[in-house]
This record gives C-alpha cells, structure tokens and sequence, in this order.
C-alpha cells in the first residue's frame, strides 16, 4: 500500500478518533430477531442447491444426458454464484440487503422450475446452472453475514457468523432426506417444483433484513468514508486478503466436489442409495457442530491458524477414506468428520475480511474472496464429471484435492490479523 502525501496524515486501527464504536444503533431484540430470520434464509438458500445430488441419476437417465451435462451445469451454477457474489454484495451494501434477498427467491423458483422442465442440456445450465447459481450468490452466506456483521458488536461477530452458516450447514441435513424422499414420492421433476415453490418464503423472511451498510455500521477496523473504488485498491493491495483469497479457492473445490458427486462415487462403489442420504445428511449435521464451534473457537484463537488447521485436517481425512475399504461404515465415519470441517472454514474467513477492513464493504470483499472460492467449486465440479468420462474414476480429483488442502495450510499461517493501516485527511479544526 503506498504511503501518505503530504496533506495526509497516518491513522492506525487503535486510533480512538477512528476506531468504530462496538456498539450498535440497532435495539438488540430487532438485531437478533434479523440473525434469526437470516439463518432461516440460510438454510432455504443453501437446502436445495447441496442436494443436487440426488437429482442426478433420475435426471440423466430420464432424459438421456451424460455425468459431464450434469457437472457443466453444476459448475456453472458455482460459477455463477461465485461471480454474482460481490456483485449483489456490492448491492446490499449500497441499497439494502432485503432487496437483494427477495431477488434471490424469486431467481432460485424460476431456476429450479426450469430445471424440472428442461429440454436439453442447455437449458439444464440455464435453470440449475445460471438461475440457481445467482439466486444463491444473492441469498447465500456472504449477503446475510455481513447484514449480520452491522447489527452486533466486534466480540460478537465470529459467534454470529457461525450461527448463519450452521444455518446454511441445516439446510443440507434437513433437504438431503426431503429431497430423496420427494424423489421416491413424487418424481425427480416433481420434487423440483415443491423445493420451487418453497424457496418463494425468502422474500418474505427478507422483510426483517432491510437496510444497508451506511444504515448499520460496525466494525473492528475504522470506518471511514471511502469510496467502492478505494476499498478495491486498498484491498488489493493487502498482502493477506490476496493470501485468504486464494485459499478460499480451495474450500470450494473441495466441497463444491464432494457435494455434486458423492453420491454417484457412493453408487459406482456398490454402495446402497440409502448410505449416500445419510452421508449427506450426516455432513450437514456435523456441519451444524463443526460452524458454531468454528464460530467459538476463532474468537479466541488466531483465525489463520485455526484455517490451516481446518485444511490440513480435511486432506489426511480425504487420504484415509481413499486409502481404506470403502463400506457405509467408513462412509458413515467420514461424513461425520468431513461435516465437522465442511463450513467451519466461512466464520474465521467472513471474520478476518472484517477485521482487516470493518464492514462498510464487507458484501464487497467478502463476495471477492467468496468468488475465488466459488471458481475453485467451477473446477472442482467440472473436473469431476470430466475426468470421469475421460478416465472412468473420480478417484484423480480427490487427490488433487488432498494436495490443494496442503497449499491452503501453507498459504493461510502468514495471514495477518488485524486491521490494515489507513490514511485519512485530516478533520479542519
């Protein structure tokens, strides 16, 4: 970051003048009452998009489509959540984030609509690909955290934000099961069109986060009037955003994977349909434990330590469960710990984004770093089904994961935790 001119004047993060009150405007019934309803949201957003999965088999044999038309559009979809994540950010913090969620409904409806009644391939992408994809940047982890991060103080903060994203961890527990059981019920197009027609709540659970970031300001770092374009600039400038950016890249392939093509892996093994419900849902349970503790235990401990400890932890789990016979009960066993470190990596990284900057561009920067993870989700899900058409086994993209978790480990021990260093005019006596 350069340095001051000569009418500038340095102000550290400790500077009394510039410092943020911990406190917010907000009564702390309303603020928690929209913590509530933001998880809720959470989980909707998050529900069907995790369960995809399921849809996949009937899908393709309904219609006649290959593994690679279905991981195109899935990839897609990430993509695309990636890429409309700082864009909508950008959005609510400028003009609200209730605004933005009730688009997210009314995308993820007509996206999943779609899908149920796509004719081809291309409109697979279309529906499941373009629609549901920026219905989820819009309603998804970094909109409602960062509506989140206004309303409470800095002590807070990580706490809340592993409550969003256990939020969002529930939903894949609670529409695993309910989606293969509308399938069973109902038909795959069917079941499509009853997860449609609920995501339609979200614009009325938007009600209770209306506002943005000029209405609640917060943060750890000072909040200071700064243009969209200087935020970009000082960001990008920051050694550690760049290091937790590239990162987050890896959280994505690894998950985005895993949630795609798990059941198909599952399946191709001889492993019964039901075994592969279950290890979803016992990922979205554990993922529930695994964000809150997160939430907790990045308080209180240094943020990029406890991430390279996440990253490490998932590659000798990933390594161990290629490396033994694969049965359900080695299945069941890693979906329970593979749940534990699923999000736990979103409330420590949402965190350090606000400590370093505050929150008055959090939608922002955290949907930057967010779309570096969602482009590591595009190749994670693409590589997927790619390779196996090409080879026949997934067993190639997970050791590529295993190796980009030790990349993240390495990449996140350096990261700085504090707030950037600003340089203000200053004030007229």
């Amino acid at each position: 970051m350069s340095g001051p001119n000569a009418k500038e004047t340095q102000a550290l993060a400790s500077s009394p003048s510039t410092a943020a009150s911990p406190r917010t405007s907000q009564p702390e019934s309303v603020a928690w009452l929209a913590i509530l309803a933001g998880c809720a949201i959470a989980l909707l957003t998050f529900g069907p998009r995790s369960a995809m999965g399921f849809f996949q088999i009937p899908m393709l044999t309904d219609n006649g489509w290959s593994r690679e038309d279905f991981g195109i559009a899935i990839a897609v979809q990430n993509l695309c959540w990636g890429v409309g994540q700082p864009l909508f950010g950008a959005i609510a913090d400028k003009w609200g984030t209730g605004r933005v969620l009730v688009l997210s409904g009314l995308l993820y409806a007509a996206g999943l609509t779609l899908t149920a009644f796509a004719p081809s391939p291309f409109w697979l992408t279309i529906g499941s690909g373009v629609l549901v994809g920026l219905a989820v940047a819009a309603g998804s982890f970094g909109i409602v955290l960062a509506a989140f991060a206004r309303r409470v103080s800095a002590e807070q903060r990580s706490f809340v934000f592993g409550l969003g994203t256990a939020a969002g961890s529930a939903g894949m527990f609670v529409f695993a099961p309910l989606s293969q059981a509308l399938i069973d019920s109902y038909g795959w197009a069917n079941s499509l069109l009853v997860l449609s027609a609920m995501m339609l709540v979200v614009p009325v659970l938007a009600i209770a986060l209306r506002g943005n970031s000029s209405r609640h300001a917060g943060g750890l770092a000072q909040e200071i009037e700064q243009t969209m374009g200087a935020a970009l600039r000082e960001a990008f400038a920051t050694k550690s955003y760049l290091l937790l950016t590239s990162g987050f890249f890896v959280c994505g392939f690894q998950v985005a994977f895993i949630t795609a093509h798990f059941p198909a892996y599952l399946g191709d093994l001889g492993i019964a349909p039901v075994w592969a419900v279950t290890a979803m849902a016992l990922i979205g349970f554990f993922n529930i434990i695994g964000s809150i503790a997160s939430g907790i235990i990045s308080q209180r401990t240094s943020k990029p330590h406890f991430l390279s400890f996440i990253y490490i932890a998932r590659s000798i789990v990933v390594t161990i469960f290629l490396l033994t016979p694969i049965s359900p009960a080695t299945v069941v066993v890693f979906s329970t710990v593979m749940g534990l470190l699923w999000l736990s990596t979103v409330p420590p990284t949402n965190a350090l984004v606000a400590v370093m900057f505050g929150t008055r561009y959090l939608g922002l920067l955290g949907g930057l770093v967010f779309l570096s993870h969602q482009i590591g989700s595009f190749l994670g899900v693409w590589l997927g089904g790619y390779l196996y058409v090409k080879m026949g086994s997934y067993d190639p993209v997970w050791w590529i994961g295993v190796a980009l978790g030790l990349f993240a480990a390495v990449v996140h021990w350096p990261i700085r935790e504090a707030a950037v260093e600003r340089y203000v005019l200053p004030q007229p006596a």
